[in-house]
């Protein structure tokens, strides 16, 4: 471990590069990797028509056995060139074509057996050295294939190879050596190839981080619409305990001469309450932040709704509200509940569809409160205001803390619609819950 630790800079470079290399090029080398379709979602596929899309996800395998073909003729006209159809023709013509088109199975194994081929073809074939047309369309064609199915350091390693075989036959063989142009041209393609898997690579991570941001953002949103939520409710509570409490001890005085057990009974009930609404502060009260201030003001309830629209109607929005059914008192979390609904999805009103009216239905109905907000769609040249879309996620929140339901969405005429409905135990059932309880 020492010795590790004292190892220099360089030679840990020189390690790393070596290790990349058994990696790259060595390490299962006989994988079968068949090359798959391509997806048909990609930018140029997807704007094709069905039957032709269905046929162009084979694009790259189609191009491979072109090329592939194009060499095998090349390479069989320039044997017969020389001498008639036999072994000479099957070495330089049909393995370069046949190492090209193993590429789409086994990439890494294509890649050595361009490598190992390329002196045998230079040796029994006649023409430039060490590399005929076919071949070094053949082995140019190995060296893009294989880099864009690998990684871009396999492209470097693949060059060098290239290189150094290159220039071991270019001394030994006769006359003019196309290393050179072999070098050249494969450096700019590998170079391109390997432009376009960085660049796919970055979009990749882009893509996958905006996804992590997204999910971070509704996380985030979605605790924010819960801490309000518990503030309002906490300010609730604690109203009607603090109620509760103080009923309790002046109740004693209301009757006189009470008995001690109903003097004690009122005095339990001041204790308990007292020692809920503590807790209830001390459990809660986390969720307030630092610059947090209470309101001076109870909160809302549905008794404001009007005021509510006339403040919207102010900025121009046109609303209308229907009341239907038996108007009751209701539970004050309920009606607070409704009256952000309302609210919240008049201002994304406002927001997405300026110029719209919007119509607001309240319905008391048996065992529940029913609440349908719908606008039309935008009107006029002001342009719809970008959002997220936290507002929805608040009132599925609120809705889901009271057990009701919800729906939201478009509309036929391309407006929106948002329904929801909020239960209200009876007064015997939230008894029977209590003795329960």
């Amino acid at each position: 471990m020492t010795e590790t630790k004292t190892r220099s800079p360089e030679f840990r470079l020189a390690a790393g590069a070596i290790g990349g290399l058994r990696q790259d090029l060595f390490h299962d080398v006989f994988d079968y990797r068949p090359l798959g379709p391509l997806g048909t979602d990609g930018p140029v596929i997807r704007r094709l028509p069905r039957p032709v899309r269905a046929r162009a996800v084979w694009f790259p395998h189609a191009v491979v056995a072109a090329v592939a073909l194009i060499a095998l003729l090349d390479g069989v006209f320039t044997a017969n060139s020389y001498s008639p159809f036999g072994i000479a023709t099957l070495i330089t013509a049909f393995l370069p074509a046949a190492t090209l088109l193993m590429t789409l199975i086994r990439p890494v194994l294509a890649f050595w057996v361009s490598i190992v081929s390329t002196p045998v073809v230079a040796v029994v074939g006649s023409g430039d050295w060490p590399w005929q047309t076919s071949a070094f369309i053949c082995h140019l064609g190995v060296l893009v294939v294989v880099a864009a199915r690998t990684r871009p350091r396999t492209a470097a390693w693949m060059w060098l190879a290239t290189l150094v075989v290159g220039s071991l036959l270019g001394n030994i063989g006769p006359g003019f050596s196309n290393t050179a142009p072999m070098a050249v041209t494969s450096a700019f393609a590998l170079l391109v190839v390997a432009m376009v898997q960085v660049r796919r690579e970055a979009e990749r991570e882009v893509t996958v981080q905006r996804t992590v941001t997204a999910v971070e953002r509704d996380r985030r949103t979605l605790l924010e619409e819960r801490t309000t939520i518990a503030r309002e409710l906490h300010d609730v509570v604690a109203h009607h305990m603090s109620v509760v409490a103080i009923q309790a001890e002046a109740a004693p005085y209301r009757v006189e001469n009470p008995p001690p057990e109903l003097e004690q009974a009122f005095a339990t009930i001041r204790e308990n309450a007292v020692a809920a609404l503590t807790e209830l502060r001390r459990v809660l009260g986390v969720v307030r932040a630092e610059d947090y201030e209470a309101p001076d003001a109870p909160q809302p309830t549905l008794a404001e709704l009007d005021r509510l629209l006339d403040n919207v109607r102010e900025t121009g929005l046109r609303t209308e509200k229907t009341v239907t059914g038996a108007v009751r008192e209701l539970p004050q979390g309920v009606e607070l509940s409704a009256y952000r609904i309302v609210q919240e999805a008049l201002s994304n009103t406002l927001r997405h569809a300026p110029g719209a009216g919007a119509q607001v239905e309240i319905g008391y109905v048996l065992g529940g409160l029913g609440v349908r907000v719908v606008n039309g769609p935008a009107r006029g040249l002001v342009k719809p205001s970008p959002g997220a879309g936290h507002g929805i996620t608040g009132m599925r929140e609120r809705v889901a803390m009271l057990n009701g339901e919800m729906t939201a969405g478009p509309t036929g005429d391309g407006g929106y619609e948002v329904a929801v409905f909020l239960p209200v135990p009876s007064q015997r059932e939230q008894t029977e819950d209590g003795g329960r309880a």
